[in-house]
């Protein structure tokens, strides 16, 4: 359920009507003149990412050639 407020009184009230909003209270509707000009609502605060540190495991140098032949063509056959 939405609030209205006039612009008039938005005006006078503002800090408070937002503090309302921002604590869980209704979105308010601003008119004027007895039209609806803007909706007030609640910004969602963003989820905290999960850090990645501590997660990767260091195994050793996987640049470096190996002692090991690897046929790439060969393992594509099915061979």
């Amino acid at each position: 359920m939405n609030k209205t407020v006039g612009a008039g009184e938005f005006k006078a009230k503002c800090l408070s009507l937002l503090d309302e909003v921002a604590d869980g209270g209704p979105p308010i509707i601003v008119t004027k003149r007895g039209k609806p000009v803007v909706r007030i609502v609640r910004v969602e605060p963003k989820k905290k990412r999960k850090s990645l540190k501590g997660s990767i495991v260091y195994q050793g140098d996987i640049t470096s050639p190996t002692d090991v032949t690897w046929d790439a063509l060969g393992a594509a056959r099915g061979k």
